[in-house]
């Protein structure tokens, strides 16, 4: 490496400035207020972004078997369950089974900070924009516990808003899509985690099992991962892990 790399931790404020345009020049405009959420949230996840060495995995998981066992499950305990409750617990054990991914580098980056505890954040789409509030604790609830919580903290998010002592301290991030569609994406890390899992809608697909074609559903994994830290085989494993646990819901309860 050269001389220069003295200044390598600098760059994004060594590039060159972003043009500014008169598009009045080219047609009529108009001018639109960013809200003050949006202006906050976009230097943050600016900042994210240009420090943070990004790589997206793509991969999927099957849901047959999730989707049959939570509505059983919710109907036997009187909670209407959603997957995201069981994403989290398969999460959990994945942070636990792969401890790299539930930490943050420390300042200076010579060493990372391994944490013991277990807080994911969930990103909500309110009015005002983006909004992750953190369950903590996340390995000591139960399935209900989560779904109810995960309510709560939703319907707070979308008429109060939430607190930053109720948005901080989260080891990882999951991002769903699922509600409306897409296939995959590459969200953007939630720093000072290293990674976050991004999920899109479920789909049909023919497989084939024992010689026959049969019809199953998936749902598409989007993790991206900081790469100073994490790298790609580590970010394929922890994605079938996560993806393996789901053939096997009752585990997660």
């Amino acid at each position: 490496m050269s001389g220069n790399d003295s200044n390598i931790s600098a760059w994004p404020a060594n590039l060159p400035p972003m043009p500014e345009v008169d598009f009045t020049q080219f047609g009529e405009v108009e001018r639109a207020e960013l809200s003050r959420h949006q202006q906050y949230a976009g230097a943050f996840l600016g900042r994210n972004w240009a420090h943070i060495p990004h790589v997206t995995h793509n991969d999927e998981a099957p849901t047959e078997k999730l989707n049959a066992f939570r509505r059983a499950y919710g109907a036997e305990i009187g909670c209407k369950l959603t997957p995201l409750p069981f994403l989290i617990k398969a999460l959990v054990n994945s942070l636990k089974e792969f401890p790299i991914f539930n930490a943050s580098l420390a300042t200076g980056g010579k060493q990372v900070v391994l944490k013991k505890y277990y807080h994911v954040g969930i990103a909500v789409e309110t009015e005002k924009g983006l909004l992750v509030p953190v369950i903590r604790d996340a390995d000591r609830k139960t399935v209900a516990d989560l779904q109810n919580e995960l309510n709560e903290k939703a319907m707070k998010a979308r008429t109060k808003g939430l607190p930053i002592n109720e948005m901080s301290g989260g080891c990882m991030t999951i991002s769903s899509l699922g509600s409306i569609g897409g296939t995959s994406f590459t969200p953007i890390i939630n720093a000072p985690e290293l990674a976050i899992l991004g999920i899109t809608r479920e789909f049909e697909r023919l497989v084939m099992e024992e010689d026959e074609i049969v019809t199953r559903r998936f749902i598409p994994l989007s993790l991206s991962y900081d790469h100073r830290v994490i790298n790609g085989a580590d970010a394929a494993r922890f994605c079938r892990f996560f993806a393996d646990q789901l053939v096997q819901p009752e585990l997660l309860i």
